[in-house]
């Protein structure tokens, strides 16, 4: 991506949690009407990354979310 203005919009929500220090992940959700991910960002408290993580496998697991190995398309799996 050669776009500073694009790469920093694909950052800015991740970027307060990393100033304040937080555990913070982003988790797939699921998919839109046109088949894109839709992400979900989960922002824990100072040191608590075993709740973070807890929570963002549980929205996986909820959203039945199964992303596809690398390299590896929806066409050909």
């Amino acid at each position: 991506m050669d776009d500073p203005v694009a790469m920093y919009l694909n950052d800015v929500f991740t970027v307060p949690a990393s100033l304040a220090g937080l555990p913070a992940i982003s988790v797939p959700a699921g998919l839109d009407g046109q088949g894109l991910p839709l992400g979900l960002q989960v922002i824990g408290r100072p040191w608590d990354e075993t709740t973070v993580l807890a929570v963002g496998r549980a929205i996986e697991r909820a959203a039945g979310f199964e992303a596809l190995p690398w390299g590896i398309r929806e066409e050909a799996a």
